[in-house]
């Protein structure tokens, strides 16, 4: 029976990397029935809205969806896209693997980098719980907290003061703890590194820090250590072979994902799943290029293993396991790819989007 899969276009470079990962995902042979849906500015600009409700209501009905890269209009008054579709649809786990294949530049470790990012989707700063300098309504807030019993005050004013609430919680904090240590086992991994800044942020990562120590003793044959935030960025620069499994809030799992993606080749290289009860959504961690849009020029590796970790959502790990590998000699082989995974980038010989995807689904055949 075809698997139900939502395919959202995206906009800018969107559309060229939706139809390489389709490509090489039927490739495989795994029987999937496409329900194509739009989003971004393209579509806004037709029906006045960059997340029309029929692309919302058939990653409702498929529970299932690979989405390339999406605009977020700048100056418009709509939020991050991203960060809608993932609050709108309880996506609360975002896991992005960072994993150097041979072929790929790297320039800050010997050993190659295989680890695993787990973020938090819900809360945090991106919870989007903020208020505007100038509001009358900012001004309040101010006042309330600074009438509190407490010596911790606002002490500039709300016309010149922007404020943003972190909200974390126990209950979210446990469930994104749980799905990493859930993850570790189902795939072999050995390790876990809580990720906070709790040191300074006593009563929010704090919490954090004190909860996902509590739901590491859950399990005991995982390692479980934790790492202060910034102590984590050296420490992934200087030796990333040492880490496994890193869980973190949502801020720091966003600026942590880009670190790691640059270990392994950078952005291009970066495919990501977005998880929750209902669904999942499988999505590249780079943005829409715009600039290139229409020059078949961008690295689709990114879409296209984000297209590996859909097949092993949808239990078809044999074909996940091609998939990955094709895509894994095509970047050794290091003919047929794109520009950015050529030693010179300059390089007259790379190949374009749509020619990589090629070279992929040939070796599938």
């Amino acid at each position: 029976m075809a698997h139900q899969v939502t395919l959202i276009r995206g906009d800018g470079t969107g559309p060229e990397l939706a139809e390489a990962a389709r490509r090489c995902v039927d490739a495989t042979g795994v029987e999937i029935e496409w329900d194509v849906q739009e989003a971004g500015v393209d579509i806004m600009a037709e029906v006045g809205t960059p997340i029309p409700d029929a692309t919302l209501e058939s990653v409702r009905r498929t529970r299932c969806a690979l989405k390339a890269p999406i605009t977020t209009p700048v100056g418009t008054g709509f939020r991050s896209i991203n960060v809608f579709l993932r609050q709108e649809l309880g996506l609360f786990a975002c896991i992005r693997p960072c994993k150097q294949y041979q072929g790929i530049r790297s320039f800050f470790s010997q050993l190659p980098v295989d680890l695993v990012i787990v973020r938090e989707n819900t809360e945090d700063l991106y919870a989007g719980v903020e208020f505007e300098a100038g509001k009358e309504t900012t001004q309040q807030l101010i006042d309330f907290i600074n009438g509190l019993p407490s010596d911790k005050k606002i002490k500039t004013k709300g016309s010149e003061t922007g404020v943003s609430i972190k909200p974390i919680s126990i209950s979210g904090t446990e469930r994104i703890v749980r799905c990493a240590f859930d993850y570790a086992r189902q795939n072999g991994r050995k390790k876990v590194t809580a990720v906070h800044k709790a040191n300074i942020m006593k009563y929010s990562d704090g919490l954090y820090l004190a909860t996902a120590q509590k739901v590491a003793q859950e399990y005991s044959d995982i390692e479980f250590e934790e790492r202060i935030v910034d102590n984590m960025c050296m420490q992934l620069v200087q030796k990333p072979e040492l880490y496994d499994v890193l869980v973190l809030p949502n801020l720091y799992g966003d600026i942590i994902s880009d670190l790691g993606a640059g270990l392994v080749g950078g952005l291009g290289m970066a495919p990501g799943a977005n998880i929750g009860p209902n669904g999942a959504v499988f999505e590249a961690t780079h943005g829409s290029a715009p600039k290139y849009k229409g020059l078949n020029k961008v690295n689709p590796t990114a879409l296209i293993l984000s297209g590996m970790l859909m097949l092993r959502h949808l239990e078809e790990n044999d074909a996940a396991d091609r998939l990955e590998k094709a895509v894994a000699d095509v970047i050794a082989e290091g003919k047929s790819v794109t520009y950015d995974l050529k030693p010179n980038r300059d390089d007259p010989t790379a190949v374009g989007t749509s020619e990589m995807a090629d070279a992929i689904c040939a070796l599938l055949n």
